[in-house]
């Protein structure tokens, strides 16, 4: 942790530094390396100083990108390249209706995707909130305060209880002092710091010593000495690694554009062919390059992006009544493809909030259960007895507490553990307040990190009584005997040994443990903490949340793998791993400190990361790295989270998932997916969504293209076999922008089958369009090609229609098979009448819409001549409608036939 300038364009400085690891120091050579004296602090001149070489103690602020490279960047796509190409061949040639069209899709499609890019994330923004505070220092022999920002290496800061660190600190002096590291480093118990230094190689949650930027003191008070300020602290680092850890392009993203340079290729191929083929023929040449234009308009499905982003829109508004906010609407798909997620611990999987779970004493082991507020001992619930065992714990441990239960609505205050033992206290009857009256108190002394004890002293009944808690190995040096049921026995060596092994099984199951004491004295001058009578070991959790155990079921049954990754410590994990279904005994947990760096690991060392299911006392860039161990194998991830230490993993993920209710806004604004009831199981809801989203989202890609398909078709069989063209870029531009949108958005709001989340993630390398639908493309654009074909050739051969009415013909046919070709975007096994896409409201809805359309467009004059139609004869309209049915009834045939054969 070199102490360097925050201004990343300028080399770091190590003149003045202090040691690379200030928390493995001496605080005496702290201050002799940093050249300030610990009761004076830094002279104003010295401080101005440093403040112009290390710069102000702020986080940089990532430059917005200017909204007008945004907007260029909506028109950097080969689809509208080939577009731009078709609207300058248009205009060259005099059309000026194509042209005007073409225009007026690209400003449609380059708004749609503007107004989605430009809510661009705001993570740096929100870390940067954490800093605009004040700090109190000494200077010049004087206690001031200073703005955050103008804090430096050196400056010795004061530090009280409700204080947020301004920057990263060595503590120089402690009473009593404790901090909330959860939101950086996972850390779901507030952490007690000390003066003295810890190993070089310790890791960030377990550097007692050293108070971090962005963290809140819960308790204590103390000093401490700047260490790095900036961009140079823990937050600083961890900002530096969400502006690295660029979020991967979604799998549609990636689908979508493999799909666009395709039909790029397949534009320039057949364009090509069609234009040679006519000109040999001797075709011409004007109308050659009409067909050129109509070609490269009949290739293009112009509706495809609208229709995906409203699909996506519809999608993200169904979340949302689930209680998952979308931030991005490509998320709202990768959700679906999700096939690992890789989850945080505390207050995801937990509820972030501790509570006594266990009392062990002579008499045996009680469990509390914080739902009912019932004592269970053996599974049969019991009232503790005052003079008892379980009441003398319940008893001293209210009484040895400076926490305070919230009433009517408000909010409990003080630190975790004794707000949970005050609720322990008060579901057994032993309420303080009551307590107090009873048994007032007449003098306390304070938890100090060297007896680990707090104590505290009652006047009752004309005597001393000392109630006592802390550190169970601490406690135990100063017992002499152990409360028995309504007596006591003596606090032997075998006694000493079996309160070790207790403590020991407990803290294997993931508790944190508290032992409670005390003793009933007449000499009140006698040392506190000697001749003290042990009432029994308090066990402590921060329980799951109660659907957690469903919905990693859940998850498992949809192909989902579910990875715990947590900052706390591995036999917290362990417990709570076992506890909700994630792992079993045999399921060992890794620790941070034995995962070699990404760039060191084997393959060996890879496979192992990639199988483990538990993962402990990790940081940020171990998440990073195990984010992508899994996406180079392949895999969709997801990562939820809720601390500051979360934000970069949220950013690297396919897709972030943060908690909305005790997520920091940092991780909420790194995130894809905010959940506003911080619910695991919301996960599992957005993930049918998601996987339902991409199912309407193949079909009505199908459906789109197999009506381009069958465009193209019929301009190029015209042209190269010598017929008129049977369409014109502007009637093609009109089905593809109007008659093909709207089914194909009613196409987008099909419900799943029950089977969803029944079946495997796709694989992520399958393409938006399969095997399957590719045959499905080329087979239903052939049949409706032949039927607008069929109508063509009748209009020229058994009608003896010319010009415009030729056109027109063509054109009602196809524009109607296309409207008809929505029914069969179905299973083979659904029948017509009774699938999903039938009983859709909207579907129907979309139809009668364009039959009107195209009602308006035949009757209204300026439109009718804007598309050249022409007025057709009553036997050309039957001839239309009775083609246009085809391609369903023969669908409908294949489908049985299916069907049958699969019954067999």
């Amino acid at each position: 942790m070199t102490i360097a300038s925050s201004n990343i364009d300028e080399p770091s400085r190590n003149d003045g530094a202090v040691p690379e690891a200030p928390y493995a120091v001496a605080i005496a050579d702290i201050f002799e390396v940093l050249e300030v004296d610990p009761e004076r602090g830094l002279s104003g001149d010295e401080a101005a100083a440093r403040l112009e070489r290390f710069g102000p103690n702020a986080l940089r602020k990532k430059a917005r990108q200017n909204v007008l490279i945004i907007l260029l960047n909506q028109f950097r796509s080969p689809i509208v390249y080939l577009l731009v190409a078709a609207a300058a061949l248009a205009l060259l040639f005099g059309e000026t209706v194509e042209f005007v069209a073409i225009v007026a899709v690209l400003l449609i499609n380059a708004a749609i995707g503007f107004i989605t890019e430009i809510q661009a994330v705001r993570s740096m923004e929100a870390l940067r909130e954490l800093t605009s505070r004040n700090t109190l220092v000494r200077r010049d022999g004087t206690i001031v305060s200073i703005s955050a920002e103008k804090l430096v290496p050196g400056d010795v800061a004061i530090i009280d209880a409700g204080d947020v660190i301004a920057a990263d600190m060595r503590v120089v002096s402690s009473a009593n002092l404790s901090a909330d590291e959860s939101a950086l480093t996972g850390e779901s118990m507030p952490v007690s710091k000390s003066v003295d230094p810890v190993a070089a190689e310790t890791v960030l949650a377990d550097r007692t010593c050293m108070l971090f930027k962005g963290c809140a003191i819960t308790g204590g008070t103390g000093e401490a000495v700047v260490t790095a300020t900036g961009m140079n602290t823990e937050l600083g680092r961890i900002t530096r690694l969400v502006e690295e850890a660029e979020p991967e392009r979604s799998p549609l993203e990636r689908q979508l554009a493999l799909l666009s340079r395709h039909l790029i290729w397949l534009t320039l191929v057949v364009t090509a062919i069609v234009a040679i083929s006519g000109v040999i023929a001797g075709q011409d040449l004007v109308l050659m390059v009409e067909s050129a234009v109509a070609l490269a308009v009949a290739a293009i499905p112009e509706g495809l992006p609208i229709v995906a982003t409203l699909a996506l829109a519809r999608g993200m508004l169904r979340m949302a009544r689930h209680n998952a906010l979308i931030e991005q609407l490509s998320a709202v798909e990768t959700l679906g493809a999700t096939t690992v997620i890789l989850t945080d611990k505390t207050g995801t999987l937990t509820e972030n909030r501790m509570h006594a779970d266990r009392i062990v004493t002579a008499s045996g082991e009680r469990t509390f259960d914080r739902h009912t507020g019932s004592f269970l001992l053996d599974g049969r619930p019991i009232h503790p007895q005052p003079n008892q065992d379980t009441g003398l714990v319940l008893r001293n441990a209210a009484l040895c507490n400076n926490a305070s239960l919230g009433r009517d609505g408000a909010a409990s205050t003080g630190d975790p553990m004794e707000i949970a033992l005050l609720e322990a206290a008060s579901a057994g009857g032993f309420d303080r307040d009551r307590l107090l009256a009873s048994c007032p108190e007449t003098a306390e002394h304070a938890f100090d990190t060297h007896t680990r004890m707090m104590a505290t002293l009652h006047e009752c009944d004309g005597r001393q009584l000392v109630a006592v808690k802390g550190a169970p190995e601490a406690v135990l040096d100063h017992v002499v005997d152990v409360a028995n049921g309504d007596g006591t026995r003596p606090f032997d060596r075998d006694q000493r040994r079996h309160w070790a092994t207790v403590c020991e099984v407990l803290a294997l199951q993931g508790l944190r443990l508290l032992a409670i004491a005390g003793k009933t004295t007449d000499d009140g001058t006698a040392p506190v903490y000697e001749g003290l009578t042990l009432y029994g070991i308090v066990g402590f959790q921060d329980p799951p949340r109660s659907d957690i155990s469903g919905a990693i079921s859940d998850a498992r049954r949809a192909g989902i793998s579910v990875v715990m990754v947590t900052g706390d410590h591995a036999a917290t994990a362990t417990h709570i791993a076992e506890a909700v279904g994630l792992a079993d005994g045999d399921d060992g947990v890794v620790e941070g400190r034995d995962l070699k760096p990404y760039e060191e690991m084997t393959a060996e060392d890879r496979d192992r990361a990639r199988a483990a299911r538990v993962f402990a006392r990790v940081d940020p860039e171990q998440k990073l790295a195990l984010i992508r161990l899994h996406q180079e194998a392949g895999e969709v991830v997801a990562m939820t989270g809720d601390g500051v230490n979360d934000a970069p993993a949220l950013r690297k993920a396919d897709i972030g998932v943060a908690m909305g209710l005790r997520g920091t806004q940092v991780a909420r604004e790194a995130a894809d997916l905010v959940l506003r009831d911080d619910a695991f199981s919301t996960i599992i809801h957005a993930v049918r969504e998601g996987r339902l989203i991409y199912t309407n989202i193949r079909r009505f890609t199908t459906y789109l293209l197999s009506c381009n398909l069958s465009e193209i078709l019929i301009v190029g069989i015209a042209v190269m076999s010598g017929l008129p063209l049977p369409l014109l870029p502007l009637q093609i531009l009109f089905l593809n922008l109007v008659t093909d949108v709207f089914p194909a958005f009613a196409l987008g709001t099909v419900e799943a089958d029950r089977n969803v989340l029944a079946r495997p993630p796709r694989p992520p390398s399958e393409p938006i369009l399969a095997r399957g639908q590719w045959i499905a493309i080329v087979a239903h654009g052939c049949v409706i090609s032949a039927v607008t074909l069929s109508a063509l050739g009748i209009a020229v051969y058994l009608f003896g229609m010319e010009g415009d009415a030729v056109t027109t013909m063509s054109f009602y046919t196809l524009a109607l098979a296309q409207l008809w070709h929505v029914f069969n975007m179905r299973n083979w096994r659904d029948r017509l009448l009774t699938s999903q896409v039938t009983r859709n409201s909207y579907v129907w809805l979309a139809i009668a819409l364009c039959l009107a359309i195209l009602a308006v467009a035949d009757l209204q004059p300026m439109i009718a001549e804007a598309l050249r139609l022409a007025e057709l004869p009553t036997r050309a309209w039957f001839v239309v409608i009775g083609l246009s049915v085809v391609p369903v009834i023969l669908r409908e045939m294949a489908a049985i036939v299916v069907r049958l054969r699969r019954h067999r």
